[in-house]
């Protein structure tokens, strides 16, 4: 756990460098700088284009993470990463020409109630090309045991470009159009930075040899595509259907209370980084007993960390929401409903990695599929009637639904649970923690209500999680920091 923990912190830290980068951009910047309706425009473009990635990534970048430490030798090593390479245009070219023999058909139904999207259309492909390569790069640096460069490329990197296109835009040396295009452009470049930096960890060699186990390889990238898009479709689907049933500036707003809840996910994304590799090394290996420590230590640091950053944000919202624009603060509700799904993401430790990784990973296809059509049901539902409330309501449901099913399954199919009595002093120390403080306002400026809120929440929280030496880990990062 201390490989975990160490590159875990360094991610950690990366992935919320870049989530202030971010939230400058979305909180402020584009809320300034950019139009609503192109605002949410942007942010339809790259969302539908994250909920194609899966698909034309052909699942390669959970392939890899699978099955690469199964095989041993050199050779077999280049044959299975050439085929890496190769997998994801045997999609990304049908769906290319089918794209643009349809564009007519799929361009009027995309801009039926928002005639913007229609001259946007073919960057949410190029998006989503470029997207699928970027993972596929950052998972060979991952199976070598280096995600800490591929962090900062996708969590930093393009955010900071984005900062300074939008300060081009503001000074009027970009136009609104050009700043959407060049945002592609730093995707672009983006990619082609991690291309270099896996091939200097790993050379590729172009090896065209048949893998011994070519069809289960071929298989599990197939169907890993439903179960890799779960997550995705949930997260981004909202984004999609806003656009089409409402205004498209709905998006813009919505997009603002998402981004502030997903800060509280933030760990489990910096954790999995690393969990990920050693997880289906530990499956390939039949390691059973390490396999349910790793689950269970995973489980409870997330939801230390996820807890408390929960709190920051919901005993702060009300604050951070006289600092934008009035227009979005009709967000607020969203953000405790977001909230409390990337809450219950972070509880489940590494569950997602046992399953993808396992040789039970296709009994979650189903689940997912299912879980998509329930997601698609309740935002076409709940959209028209609430407007970005109803979408807010159907991700809630769709996301505490399948991570239930998710405990379930791997209790069944590994009989080990991610919980402890330390889960129920957390979950009691967060409840404890939301009752003190939440009521408690200062009669300052909104940022020095913030600052101070949150550093007595720091002290109590941080002092009551090591009083009751809650996690090990945990109370020695706190240590640490003290003796700083």
């Amino acid at each position: 756990m201390g490989v975990v923990l160490s590159q875990s912190i360094k991610n950690t830290i990366t992935t919320y460098i870049g989530f202030i980068i971010g939230g400058i951009n979305t909180l402020f910047l584009f809320t300034n700088f950019v139009s609503d309706d192109y605002f949410g425009l942007i942010q339809y473009i790259f969302s539908t284009a994250a909920i194609m990635m899966p698909l034309m990534a052909f699942g390669v970048h959970n392939t890899i993470i699978k099955f690469y430490s199964s095989y041993k030798t050199r050779h077999s090593q280049n044959s299975f990463l050439t085929l890496m390479l190769a997998l994801p245009m045997f999609i990304a070219i049908p769906v290319g020409c089918l794209g643009y023999l349809s564009f007519e058909v799929l361009s009027s139904w995309l801009s039926q109630k928002n005639a913007i999207i229609e001259d946007y259309i073919w960057l949410i492909f190029l998006s989503a090309l470029l997207f699928a390569y970027f993972e596929v790069f950052y998972a060979w640096s991952k199976v070598q045991m280096q995600s800490v460069f591929g962090n900062f490329m996708k969590e930093i990197f393009h955010r900071m470009c984005t900062t300074i296109l939008l300060f081009c835009l503001y000074l009027e040396i970009l136009n609104v159009n050009q700043l959407i295009v060049s945002i592609v452009g730093v995707y672009a470049l983006r990619m082609i930075v991690m291309a270099l930096y896996a091939f200097s960890l790993k050379s590729p060699v172009l090896r065209f040899n048949r893998l011994p186990n070519f069809q289960k390889v071929i298989k599990y990238s197939a169907l890993i595509i439903i179960a890799g898009s779960v997550a995705n479709i949930i997260l981004e689907i909202d984004k999609f259907m806003i656009g089409h049933y409402i205004q498209i500036e709905n998006v813009a707003y919505y997009a603002v209370a998402i981004y502030i809840a997903m800060v509280i996910g933030v760990p489990a994304r910096a954790m999995h980084q690393i969990t990920s590799p050693i997880t289906a090394k530990l499956l390939n290996e039949n390691d059973k007993s390490e396999l349910k420590v790793l689950y269970q230590k995973s489980s409870l640091s997330l939801f230390i960390i996820s807890g408390f950053i929960f709190l920051l944000i919901v005993l702060n919202i009300s604050e951070l929401y006289h600092l934008i624009p009035e227009k979005f603060r009709d967000g607020i509700v969203v953000v405790f409903l977001i909230g409390i799904a990337k809450l219950s993401d972070n509880v489940l430790g590494n569950n997602n990695a046992i399953l993808f990784n396992s040789d039970y990973y296709k009994m979650v296809l189903l689940l997912g599929l299912g879980l998509v059509i329930l997601t698609i049901t309740l935002n076409a539902l709940f959209i028209p009637m609430y407007g970005v409330l109803g979408a807010a309501y159907a991700t809630f449901i769709a996301v505490i639904i399948y991570n239930v099913a998710k405990i379930l399954f791997v209790k069944y199919l590994f009989k080990m649970m991610p919980f402890t009595v330390n889960t129920l002093k957390t979950l009691f120390l967060i409840v404890v923690s939301f009752g003190l403080f939440y009521f408690w306002n200062f009669s300052f400026h909104p940022i020095i209500n913030i600052i101070l809120k949150s550093l007595i929440l720091v002290a109590f929280y941080g002092f009551i999680a090591h009083y009751l030496k809650i996690s090990d880990d945990v109370s020695s990062l706190i240590k640490k920091i003290i003796n700083l």
